[in-house]
């Protein structure tokens, strides 16, 4: 019996039953029995939790693709599937609606997209000052699952978490190159590398036991990825500084006029970029701070930014500060050249919209050196260690011969004689990573959890 026909033995428009068929409308009860009668059927043999047999599961598959965009995009109209349409064919259709849906993904997945979800995510988190209390409170809720009192998350704190949440923990030497950490929820294993140092292996377990904590599934664009990313790595941070226990600490250290991120930073025993992601968090909804932050490669390039205190940092026609370059006469530019990688730099810099206090630091990764700074107005320095500093910078990013363009007689001696091999970043040729697990290689990933699986 066709979907009409139904519809008209029952007297009810065949739109409606496709709402049902499909489960995006519940049926009355006396529907119900009108459905059943005109089946010949038992309301029971209706709610039955039967599974459907192959053809069953392919016809309903293909049903449902027919009436989605890919299909109205390409201008298929619904047919009927009849019982002669081999079980190939139909599987041949819902592979290729597959394929056209990836490949979709795939060029949508582009650096101008990225650009738009970031600066999208920037101003939700502008928005709320950089503070979301649903974080908050997962990871309060996590620690007070495993008496943790507070102060700086120890390894064994961090494998507590794991066993609360149904993991255990498992080093080996051939994780995938292409991941930090794989979990194994069919058996409740993590995987992580025993080449990670201690600190380092605690920030692996609490990032790849966020994402279960907060109910992640696989991403439908590149904004749900970035926003899987950054909630990961909120929560991460609120595990290591819990609120409760650092914004008194914070509140303190301003009333003593003597706030510092590397206090902050040893107290709870995190990296320097952990300790001033954290101070974002808090800084404008419980010490009433507005602030900046800035992560800058060697190159000049920044990676990451937030700001709520009116800097003017330098964007696209997008508005999208990630991938521009850091004026050099920033703080996160200036903080390269200091020889004492020991003690924090600080400085004031004059900008178009006012004067910024910064404090940077330069950290080591796997892509190069990063410098880390946060900083905030000048009528908000009074509040932190190192307000005394005499380094001051002026800042005309907005105006091109400020840093974009070289001073003019340097420019009139080089301009034709030079001719630089540019290095040209990996982003600009390649779309944005694609898959259930963006930038993840999944043959390695699946083949990894075959050979480590449990024997049955």
């Amino acid at each position: 019996m066709t979907l009409d026909e139904l519809a008209a033995a029952v007297e009810r428009a065949p739109s409606q039953l496709s709402m049902i068929e499909t489960g995006k409308r519940e049926p009355k009860l006396t529907l119900l029995r009108t459905i059943a009668k005109a089946l010949g059927a038992t309301v029971d043999q209706l709610l039955e939790a039967e599974t459907l047999d192959e053809r069953a599961t392919l016809e309903i598959a293909l049903e449902r693709a027919m009436k989605g965009q890919t299909f109205r995009a390409l201008g298929i109209e619904p047919f009927r599937i009849g019982r002669s349409v081999p079980d190939d064919v139909l599987r041949a259709m819902l592979a290729l609606q597959g394929e056209i849906e990836r490949l979709g993904d795939e060029r949508s997945a582009t650096p101008e997209e990225a650009r738009r979800a970031n600066v999208e995510l920037r101003h939700l988190m502008r928005r709320q000052d950089n503070y979301f209390p649903e974080l908050e409170e997962h990871a309060r809720a996590i620690l007070t699952a495993v008496d943790h009192p507070g102060g700086p998350l120890t390894q064994r704190t961090a494998s507590d978490i794991a066993a609360h949440l149904g993991f255990s923990l498992h080093y080996v030497s051939d994780l995938p190159a292409s991941t930090r950490s794989v979990a194994d929820l069919r058996h409740g294993r993590l995987y992580l590398s025993n080449a990670v140092p201690g600190k380092g292996a605690r920030t692996a377990v609490l990032q790849a036991l966020a994402s279960r904590i907060l109910g992640h599934s696989e991403p439908r664009s590149y904004a749900d990825f970035l926003r899987q990313r950054v909630e990961t790595n909120y929560l991460v941070g609120a595990l290591m500084i819990p609120e409760e226990h650092a914004v008194p600490v914070l509140l303190e250290a301003k009333a003593k006029r003597a706030l510092s991120i590397e206090d902050l930073r040893d107290a709870y025993s995190v990296s320097y970029e952990t300790a001033a992601h954290r101070f974002t968090n808090l800084a404008t909804r419980h010490l009433d701070i507005p602030v900046h932050f800035l992560k800058v490669h060697e190159s000049g390039t920044i990676t990451k930014a937030y700001e709520n205190d009116d800097v003017n940092f330098p964007s696209d026609r997008l508005g999208s500060i990630e991938g521009q370059m850091c004026c050099r006469k920033w703080t996160s530019r200036v903080v390269f050249d200091i020889p004492d990688k020991f003690n924090p730099y600080f400085q004031y810099t004059d900008t178009g919209n006012g004067t910024y206090w910064c404090t940077a630091r330069v950290e080591a990764s796997s892509e190069g050196e990063h410098s880390v700074s946060v900083g905030v107005r000048f009528d908000d320095t009074k509040w932190f260690v190192g307000r005394e500093t005499t380094n001051r910078g002026v800042s005309r990013h907005s105006v091109e011969v400020c840093c974009r363009r070289a001073p003019a007689e340097l420019e009139t001696q080089w301009r034709d004689q030079a001719w630089p091999n540019v290095r040209t970043p990996r982003t600009l040729l390649a779309t944005l990573p694609t898959g259930a697990f963006p930038g993840v290689d999944t043959t390695d990933l699946y083949e990894f959890l075959d050979h480590h699986a449990p024997l049955a």
